[in-house]
């Protein structure tokens, strides 16, 4: 995967996390739609920390495959 790529999905879990919490009734956050926006508030942040986790381990691996 590319930058440009990787860039594109965090962008894009970031703009749900954001349309998410508008859906949250934070009155009554575990009931109703509140619960099914808070899943897809922790679902993009999972895939916000996954990037980052692949970002991270591909400058790893350049790093590695430099000093060979």
């Amino acid at each position: 995967m590319n930058k440009t790529f990787i860039l594109i999905l965090i962008v894009l879990a970031v703009v749900l996390v954001a349309y998410n919490v508008t859906l949250v009734d934070f009155e009554n956050p575990l009931v109703g739609n509140s619960v099914i926006a808070l899943i897809g508030i922790a679902a993009s942040l999972c895939a916000i920390v996954l990037m980052l986790i692949y970002v991270t381990s591909k400058k790893i691996e350049k790093k590695i495959n430099e000093e060979d």
